[in-house]
């Protein structure tokens, strides 16, 4: 993927510089998500790329808490691994 400037630089940005967004609700998944791959990419667990190529997590908060718990943590890890875009409630249920 290539990154437009009207400066000229060396780089180019990849997956080593990510931003994360740490989100309690749903619905804030759900912006961040629809803003940020505008233009942009998807990618799978939460991960996407924005309109630049920038690299962002948007995760939710709760996430911590399900993997402590090794009652259900490879449950979780399952449920998320087929997941793009983080679905708390398919995580709860996990």
């Amino acid at each position: 993927m290539t990154t437009e400037s009207d400066y000229a630089h060396n780089f180019s940005f990849n997956e080593s510089i990510s931003f994360v967004i740490d989100c309690e609700t749903q619905d804030e998944i759900d912006y961040y998500w629809n803003k940020l791959t505008e233009g942009g990419s998807e990618s799978m667990c939460g991960w996407l790329k924005d309109k630049f190529g920038i690299s962002w997590q948007v995760v939710p908060t709760v996430l911590g808490k399900l993997m402590s718990d090794p009652l259900r943590s490879q449950r979780v890890v399952q449920a998320f691994l087929k997941m793009k875009k983080f679905d708390i409630e398919k995580l709860l249920q996990a």
